[in-house]
């Protein structure tokens, strides 16, 4: 019998919440402070700004929840959905059902004999034969059930923390103007942080991921500035 050496491998398993993260964060960071600089570009007063970017804090971040809470709990729904299909699948229809169970082995290079026993060996617990064709032939893994609260409450949670970076500044000084390049210094600096960190997090260079970062918020807050200027001179 052959003998394995144990090995210990490091991988990263945080990457829904990463993911919820990165949504919840860049969303944050953009749009409230495309708001305020939007509206700078329109009025002289920080308090203006402050009350309207707030607003859409709130709102944004309430929404974004919402959106997180429901995709997760249609992943879940989808999930039994298809769990369910595959047990009636292999009760009616159970010929089929090993047939597909033997395509799926033969694509890893079983064949003959070999493969007619793994099929059986499978077939023999109902149970074990539909979490193998809900990950071998469908792709799905169970989600966790806490899932979708734990989802809302980061994505939220992150975008309230990401829109009040951009508000700061306006919070402390008075003038629209003044405060806008002030927000636009603190929150690129914060883009690139986050961008940086969510590279070295996900495999992708963080300078490159910082940059791209920082060239999506400048661009939404540069947007959103000249169309309320040209607003105000229309």
């Amino acid at each position: 019998m052959p003998i394995f050496s144990e090995h210990h491998e490091s991988h990263f398993t945080a990457s829904e919440t990463v993911r919820d993260v990165v949504i919840g964060m860049s969303d944050g960071l953009t749009v409230p402070f495309a708001l305020a600089a939007g509206i700078s570009g329109a009025i002289a007063s920080s308090k203006i700004v402050v009350t309207a970017g707030i607003a859409e804090v709130a709102a944004g971040a309430i929404a974004m929840a919402l959106g997180g809470y429901l995709a997760a709990r249609t992943d879940q729904e989808h999930y039994r959905s298809e769990l369910a299909r595959e047990h009636r699948e292999i009760a009616t229809i159970p010929d089929a059902e090993r047939g597909e169970v033997a395509q799926i082995l033969a694509s890893y290079g079983l064949s003959g004999s070999t493969l007619h026993d793994a099929v059986e060996m499978i077939a023999r617990d109902p149970d074990q034969w539909v979490n193998f064709m809900m990950r071998l032939e469908l792709g799905l893994e169970e989600p966790d059930p806490k899932r979708a609260l734990r989802s809302g409450g980061t994505i939220g949670a992150s975008y309230v923390l990401g829109g009040l970076v951009p508000l700061i500044p306006y919070m402390l000084v008075a003038n629209a103007g003044e405060a806008l390049l002030v927000s636009a210094v603190v929150t690129m600096i914060a883009l690139a942080i986050f961008g940086a960190v969510k590279g070295a997090l996900t495999g992708i260079p963080w300078l490159r991921s910082a940059l791209q970062t920082v060239l999506i918020g400048g661009v939404a807050s540069a947007v959103a500035f000249g169309l309320a200027k040209l607003v105000q001179g229309i």
